[in-house]
């Protein structure tokens, strides 16, 4: 036990004394006011400096992986129908894959799965 304290000590001890170090060496950073505040020249851009961005894509890639790690949730519970009952494994596994439905369900009904908006 006494080792363990000991080597935590040292850790600490070392991780403080870096961190010390790091806040002495790195560079420090002059916020002037003049600096940060915005450039403007008065002139019309010639080209957006920006590429536009679909939000909707954005959309299906984030509903896309709440999806797609939910599998990793699933696969685990095949081997696990030798471990108990298949009452109980049928019964767990369709309240999570009905909860799955009901949400795709629902970004459905909000409009969330279309790529395109219908007027």
């Amino acid at each position: 036990m006494l080792i363990i304290m000991l080597s935590f000590l040292i850790i600490s001890i070392i991780a403080n004394i870096m961190m010390t170090l790091c806040m002495i060496i790195s560079k420090k950073s002059f916020n002037d006011r003049e600096k940060i505040s915005p450039f403007e020249c008065g002139f019309d851009q010639k080209s957006s400096s920006r590429m536009p961005f679909s939000l909707q894509f954005f959309l299906i890639a984030v509903i896309f992986l709440i999806f797609d790690v939910e599998i990793t949730l699933i696969l685990p519970a095949i081997p696990n129908l030798n471990f108990c009952s298949p009452i109980i494994w049928l019964t767990i596994n369709f309240t999570f894959i009905m909860i799955l439905i009901i949400g795709i369900l629902h970004e459905w009904n909000q409009g969330a799965i279309e790529w395109t908006k219908f007027n």
